[in-house]
């Protein structure tokens, strides 16, 4: 159990445990205090697992120092190889109150992102989310104020962009992140996603395997009969759990090109998708050709990868700025300005209390591009977004995409 952190960041569960330590001082073998060739057990993040599937603790395999302890899933086949002594539970809520767990590594569907997140920050947990972050994008404004609010430290499940910070890509931050440009019209990203898509036809309704407990997997969203299409790895193309690849393998380009743009703290103004088939389908993933997304200074992020229609062919002059754009005076500030701080990978940034490269905030902005994207495809028109509100603007059929209804009784 981890037991170095910020004594201002300290939990309840730590400084008691510290407080009967000092109470009960004793001599104690090198193996539980640690030492040369030793691994002292204050030295080892614990974590339990929610969402047992095929992704399960993919991401923390490997990162030095830390220990699973405890599974769950609603379904059981999922937790059977588990090792002796792993802790299994099939309400995440249970195991959230296992008390010697100090982090929770999140790798269910994404409609069962944002609640588990939640109240893994309530309980004073560090939270390793896999993408993308949530299902729509005021899920992710909760998710990034709780993990403020409790102090946590939250990393998602992609990587890429810390390996972003070379010296080109540090001079086009700094360049854009401080407004150094008066203007960034010509300036166009790109990111890629694939495109596969779900059935529009499920056939007939199938009997729930007696493993699955299908009305907690569903959770928040809507109650549709059982089919395997539904679950398990394919569910990322029904709009009830996910946003197709677009927000699956969209977030791995998406979250190092927000990066290098600097756009962390904010999110496009206009979103636009290029031709798609009409109407979409108002359950399965359907396909998509491009959307262009543009920032209040003009800068453009498309996405591509799309297999319908025609290619992106709108003009574009650059890919990216240097210090050679710049004129005199914007140059003599570029040269007072400080290298952005690298990125903290997660488990320094849970040693040292400081906020992963992958945070809530800068994850959520991520993930609000790629749903304004997919709003933008399913309504087959431009979406204005006011990225300080983080409200669509001016149509309100739109709207209602930025927050949808849960299923009873889940609630942000």
């Amino acid at each position: 159990m981890l037991t170095q952190k910020n004594k201002h960041d300290i939990t309840r569960r730590r400084f008691m445990g510290a407080a009967s330590a000092v109470a009960a001082f004793t001599i104690v073998p090198r193996h539980v205090l640690g030492g040369a060739a030793e691994s002292a057990p204050s030295d080892t993040i614990t974590y339990g697992v929610i969402g047992n599937g095929k992704r399960k603790d993919s991401g923390l395999r490997g990162m030095k120092g830390f220990k699973k302890i405890a599974v769950c899933d609603v379904d059981s086949e999922h937790m059977a190889k588990e090792a002796a002594g792993i802790a299994r539970y099939t309400d995440f809520r249970k195991l959230l109150e296992q008390k010697d767990i100090d982090v929770v590594c999140i790798g269910t569907p994404p409609h069962w992102h944002a609640l588990p997140c939640i109240m893994a920050a309530q309980a004073g947990k560090d939270i390793f989310c896999e993408k993308p972050m949530t299902r729509f994008i005021a899920e992710g404004r909760a998710v990034a104020d709780a993990v403020r609010r409790y102090g946590v430290v939250f990393q998602i499940g992609t990587f890429k962009r810390f390996g972003s910070q070379n010296p080109k890509n540090i001079q086009n931050h700094k360049i854009i992140k401080h407004g150094l440009l008066k203007s960034l019209d010509g300036v166009v990203a790109f990111a890629g996603a694939k495109n596969r898509t779900g059935q529009h036809a499920l056939g007939a309704v199938e009997p729930i395997p007696e493993s699955l407990d299908y009305d907690l997997w569903l959770g928040p969203a809507p109650f549709k009969p059982y089919n395997p299409a539904r679950v398990h790895y394919s569910n990322r193309f029904y709009w009830d759990y996910e946003g197709g690849d677009l927000t699956n393998f969209g977030a791995h380009s998406v979250d190092p090109a927000q990066w290098i743009y600097g756009k962390d703290e904010t999110s496009p103004v206009r979103v636009e998708a290029g031709p798609a088939p009409w109407p979409q389908h108002p359950d399965a993933v359907d396909e998509f050709s491009w959307v262009e997304c543009t920032y209040a200074d003009g800068l453009k992020l498309v996405l591509t990868g799309g297999k319908f229609g025609a290619k992106y062919d709108r003009p574009k002059e650059k890919k990216s700025v240097s210090i050679d754009d710049l004129d005199e005076t914007a140059r003599k500030r570029y040269d007072h300005l400080p290298d952005p701080p690298k990125l903290v990978d997660f488990g320094t940034a849970i040693r040292t209390r400081q906020q992963a490269g992958g945070n809530a905030e800068s994850s959520h902005r991520v993930c609000t591009l790629m749903h304004l994207a997919n709003i933008s495809i399913r309504l087959g028109r431009t979406i204005h977004y006011d990225p300080n509100a983080e409200q669509i603007v001016g149509d309100e059929e739109a709207a209602r995409f930025v927050n949808i209804p849960m299923r009873a009784p889940w609630h942000l």
